[in-house]
């Protein structure tokens, strides 16, 4: 029974004890990244000394947020408007800066409007659960590897909801089937998966929701900025965006800013802003962090440079990876996860690569993944050098090698 402060304080204690038993208590490194030198960053230990790694398990995979232009424009708006948007955005806190953005997204993906919001993760959550509730007798069918933000969204819409496995388009068939061709019902997918590195069938999802009456909602976090000749994404890239009824994205990742983002109808999304508490009731973003984003998603648009350096680096990383024997998971993406199946071995891992090869990898545990899954999710970026992918690939074969010492940690 717990009555007491030190009650509370035990059971919380209690709680921690058995997330590390378990081998999935996180630990945040402290990393200050160096303008113009990335993916190199200082690392901050905790007995204060402080080294200088290399990223290798980041999102900002095209080095935007870095690039020159991006800086500039968050530098010129801070200095034209100040820090902050001064409010949430029905209360003063709409700029010219989140106008801009919502026509630049919206020109991405062909569609009529956009619609900024705090996050990607706060973009699905605002979205799904605010369609899933507008909707009568709402269905939303939802791939069983989505990312939590869409599960939180699709729970919060407090409708009807099935979930398909991974891209099996037999099993999603099945279930449209078994509903009635006037029930409204939404297929919620992404793109790129982040944790495997597979992409979605597009097309043939979007084939089974125009057969059986179905509202497209697909996740382009991991894919605007990379994929397609503007950075639209897989969708742009397979000629297939105009069968997607709405994309959800972020500026958070090839962007290199922060921020999410919807597009598509006007009158659905008006809808969301209209009724969406996680965008009615948050402070808007900063005209500093919207300029950046804007800057970002313009260029892009433009420039293919990035994304060739991205695709150039991820095919040799992985051609490194076969050659040296590491068991990836070889998707189509340019994501590489290296899969060690234990979590104390994956921290031991990551922890050998950081202190005695300076390169800085996150363990990927249990929940985000599922348990006897743990992996390190790898991501070799515009920015790496031909030195640095090979330092990677060399350190990962010398610890799979069986003669190393950490085959006794798992």
């Amino acid at each position: 029974m717990i009555g007491s402060m030190t009650d509370y304080e035990r059971h919380f204690a209690e709680c921690i004890s058995g997330i590390k038993a378990e081998g999935r208590y996180r630990t945040f490194a402290t990393l200050e990244r160096i303008v113009g030198r990335f993916p190199r960053a200082l690392h901050h230990a905790p007995d204060g000394s402080v080294k200088e790694v290399t990223i290798w398990c980041g999102n900002d995979y095209l080095g935007m947020g870095q690039n020159s232009k991006v800086i500039e424009a968050g530098i010129d708006a801070m200095q034209r408007t100040g820090a902050g948007a001064g409010g949430t955005r029905n209360i003063s806190g709409t700029t010219r800066a989140h106008v801009e953005l919502e026509d630049s997204v919206a020109d991405l993906h062909g569609k009529e409007t956009g619609l900024v919001f705090s996050s990607g993760y706060v973009a699905n959550e605002g979205a799904l659960s605010t369609l899933g509730k507008l909707l009568p007798d709402c269905v939303i069918l939802s791939d069983s590897m989505n990312h939590a933000s869409m599960i939180a969204g699709i729970r919060g819409g407090a409708c009807a909801k099935m979930i398909y496995r991974h891209n099996d388009l037999e099993h999603l068939e099945s279930l449209l089937k078994s509903l009635p061709v006037s029930q409204p019902k939404i297929i919620a997918f992404e793109s790129v998966y982040s944790m495997d590195g597979d992409i979605a069938p597009i097309k043939e999802i979007c084939d089974l929701a125009e057969k059986y009456g179905a509202f497209t909602y697909l996740d382009e976090v991991h894919a605007v900025g990379l994929y397609g000749p503007r950075g639209g994404g897989v969708a742009e890239e397979r000629g297939l965006m105009d069968r997607i009824d709405m994309i959800e994205g972020t500026f958070g990742k090839a962007y290199g800013c922060m921020g999410g983002f919807i597009t598509g109808r006007r009158a659905v999304i008006d809808a969301i802003r209209s009724v969406a508490p996680g965008f009615i009731f948050t402070t808007s973003l900063p005209p500093a962090v919207l300029a950046s984003a804007c800057a970002a998603v313009e260029h892009l648009k433009i420039s293919g440079i990035e994304r060739g350096a991205l695709w150039r680096n991820v095919r040799e990383f992985k051609a490194k990876l076969t050659v040296a024997g590491i068991p990836f998971l070889s998707g189509e993406s340019h994501i590489v996860p290296v899969v060690v199946g234990e979590p104390n071995c994956c921290r031991e891992v990551t922890n050998i690569l950081m202190t005695e090869y300076n390169l800085y990898v996150q363990p990927i545990n249990y929940p985000t993944v599922p348990r006897g899954t743990e992996r390190l999710r790898l991501t070799a970026t515009a920015a790496h050098s031909q030195e640095d992918i090979a330092g990677m690939a060399t350190a990962l074969e010398e610890l799979w090698s069986p003669h190393h010492a950490l085959r006794a940690v798992a």
